[in-house]
C-alpha cells in the first residue's frame, strides 16, 4: 500500500537520524518507543487536533537536527500503523481450509485456488511493531457492513477466491453444455436424416432415444450453470460490494491519517531553517557514511514503493470493473437493463475507476526523487572526502616515513663529516624532498578538511531544502486521496440509505 509511503520511508528515517548525528549533538531518550530513532514520545512536539481539524505542531522550544528526525520518524510510524486495518481486511483468510471444505462440498468435487493477491496496501513491508498492530485488528473478529450484509475483516481475498473456483467451474459447465449442445444438433440431423429415408424402425428409434438423453443432459448442464451463476451473483450481492465499501472506506481513512501525518512531519521540517547549530569538524565515520548510503536505499525503496502501490490500486480497480462488464453482461437476459443491485456496484466500481485515475500522483513521485537526489548528493560528496582523507593519510605515512629516513641520515653524518661539495651532500637532498612532502602533506590536510565543512554545510542544507519539498508533495497526494476516496464512500453510503429508506416505505 506509504508500497510503501508509511513503512518503506519510516526505515528510511532511521538512518536519517544517524545522517544526523555529527551534524548536530546527539541527545539522549530514556525509554525509546521507535526502534530506529530511539525515539520516546515524552521529547515529542505537543500535537492538537480538535473534530476534523487537522494535527498541528506546537513547538516547546528551539530543538536540534538530531530531534527532528526522531520526531519526524515518529510520524512515519503512525503513518505506517494507519494501514494495519486495510492490510487485515485484503490479507487471506486464516480460516481458508474451512472455505475450501464447504466449497467443495457444494460443487462436489469443486477446487479451490488461492493465487489471487491484492496488493494494495502501502504498508505491505511490516517494520517495527506493525504485524503485531495488524493481529490485533485480525484477532478483533469486527465485523464490517456496507449496503446490506456483514463481512469479516479479512474476507477479501477468501471471497475473491471463491469468486474465482465457481467462475472456473462455471467455465466448465459452459464448455461440456456446447459439447453436449453440438452433439444433440448432430444426433437431431441423424434422426432427421433416418425418418427421410424411411429407415429401420430400431434405428430410428435408436437415434431418437440417444437424443432423449442428450436433452436430458443439456437440462442437468442448464441447471449446474445456472447455479454457478446464482452462486457467482450472491457472492458479488452479499460479500463482495460490502467489502468494496469497506475497502473504500479504509482507503479513506488511511489517506487521511497519511494526510495528517505528513502534514505534521512539514511543519516539523520548517523548524530546519533555524537551527543555529554549529556544524561539526569531526570527519565522516564509517559508520556515518554507510548510514546514509542506506537512507539513500531506503529512499529508492520508498519511491520503488510509491509507484508500485499508484500502479496496484489502479490495476485493481481496472480489472474489477472489467470484470464486473463481462459478468454483468453474461448473468442478465438483457444487458441494456439491469437491476438496482447491479446498477449500484457497477457505478461504485465506475465512481472510483474515476476517482484513482484523476489522482495526480507524478508530483509526489518527482518529490521523492528530488529528495533521493538530494540525498544523492550528500552521498557523493562523503565518497568525495571519503578519498580525500585517504590521499591525505597517504602522503602525510610518506611523510612521516621520509622523516624517519631523514633523521637516521642526518645522525650517520654528523656536520663535520660532511663533503665540501653540498650538491652532493645527501642529506641536503633528503631534507629538501622531506620539506617538499611536507607542504604537500598540509596541503592534502587543508584541502580533507576543506572537505569536511563542505560535507556538513552540505548536509544541512539538502535536508533543510529536500524535506520540506517531499512533505509537501506527500501532503498534496495523500489529501487528493483522501477527498477522492471520501467522495466515493459517501456516494455509496447516500445510495445504500436511499435504498433502505425505499425498502423501509414500501408494504
Amino acid at each position: 500500500e506509504e508500497t510503501t509511503t508509511g513503512t518503506a520511508t519510516a526505515t528510511g528515517t532511521g538512518t536519517a537520524s544517524d545522517t544526523a548525528a555529527t551534524t548536530a549533538p546527539t541527545t539522549s531518550t530514556p525509554q525509546a518507543s521507535s526502534v530506529v530513532s530511539g525515539f520516546s514520545k515524552d521529547t515529542m512536539t505537543t500535537t492538537t487536533t480538535t473534530g476534523s481539524e487537522l494535527a498541528v505542531v506546537v513547538p516547546r522550544n528551539s530543538k536540534d537536527l538530531m530531534e527532528i528526525i526522531k520526531e519526524v520518524d515518529e510520524y512515519f510510524l503512525k503513518a505506517a500503523d494507519s494501514g494495519a486495518p486495510l492490510s487485515s481486511l485484503l490479507e487471506i483468510s486464516t480460516s481458508i481450509n474451512a472455505t475450501t471444505t464447504a466449497f467443495s462440498a457444494h460443487t462436489k468435487g469443486g477446487k479451490m485456488y488461492s493465487n489471487y493477491e491484492c496488493n494494495l496496501n502501502p504498508t505491505s513491508f511490516w517494520t517495527r511493531g506493525f504485524a503485531p498492530k495488524l493481529n490485533e485488528y485480525r484477532n478483533a473478529g469486527v465485523l464490517v457492513g456496507g449496503g446490506g450484509g456483514n463481512c469479516m475483516v479479512g474476507s477479501h481475498s477468501s471471497t475473491v477466491d471463491r469468486l474465482y473456483a465457481w467462475e472456473k467451474k462455471l467455465f466448465q459447465e459452459v464448455k461440456n453444455a456446447e459439447s453436449i449442445k453440438m452433439e444433440h444438433e448432430k444426433k437431431v440431423e441423424q434422426v432427421r436424416r433416418l425418418e427421410m429415408k424411411r429407415a429401420e424402425y430400431v434405428k430410428t428409434e435408436k437415434a431418437k432415444k440417444d437424443v432423449d438423453k442428450l436433452e436430458s443432459q443439456l437440462t442437468v448442464s442448464s441447471q449446474a450453470i445456472q447455479s454457478a451463476s446464482n452462486e457467482i451473483i450472491k457472492l458479488r450481492e452479499t460479500e463482495l460490494y460490502p467489502q468494496l465499501v469497506e475497502l473504500v472506506k479504509g482507503l479513506m481513512c488511511m489517506w487521511r491519517s497519511m494526510y495528517e501525518s505528513h502534514q505534521v512531519q512539514t511543519h516539523i521540517v520548517q523548524q530546519l531553517k533555524y537551527l543555529n547549530t554549529i556544524p561539526s569538524t569531526e570527519p565522516t565515520s564509517e559508520l556515518h557514511r554507510q548510514s546514509t548510503l542506506q537512507l539513500e536505499l531506503e529512499i529508492q525503496q520508498w519511491h520503488f514503493s510509491f509507484c508500485n502501490l499508484v500502479k496496484a490500486q489502479r490495476d485493481y480497480i481496472q480489472s474489477l470493473t472489467g470484470w464486473l462488464r463481462l459478468s454483468l453482461f453474461q448473468f442478465s437476459k438483457n444487458p441494456l437493463v439491469r437491476s438496482s443491485y447491479e446498477s449500484k456496484i457497477y457505478s461504485f466500481c465506475e465512481e472510483w475507476h474515476l476517482a484513482i485515475d484523476r489522482i495526480p500522483d507524478k508530483v509526489a513521485s518527482e518529490g521523492i526523487k528530488s529528495f533521493l537526489t538530494a540525498v544523492h548528493g550528500i552521498v557523493a560528496q562523503q565518497a568525495e572526502e571519503h578519498k580525500q582523507k585517504k590521499r591525505s593519510e597517504s602522503i602525510l605515512k610518506d611523510f612521516e616515513k621520509k622523516a624517519a629516513a631523514l633523521r637516521a641520515l642526518e645522525s650517520k653524518y654528523s656536520p663535520y663529516s660532511v663533503p665540501e661539495s653540498r650538491k652532493k651532500n645527501p642529506v641536503i637532498e633528503k631534507r629538501a624532498k622531506v620539506e617538499m612532502l611536507k607542504g604537500k602533506a598540509e596541503e592534502e590536510r587543508s584541502k580533507h578538511e576543506k572537505s569536511v565543512s563542505v560535507t556538513r554545510a552540505m548536509t544541512l542544507n539538502n535536508l533543510q531544502m529536500g524535506f520540506p519539498h517531499v512533505f509537501q508533495a506527500m501532503v498534496g497526494f495523500s489529501s487528493v486521496c483522501m477527498q477522492a476516496f471520501e467522495s466515493v464512500y459517501n456516494q455509496a453510503k447516500c445510495i445504500g440509505e436511499e435504498q433502505e429508506e425505499v425498502k423501509r416505505l414500501l408494504p
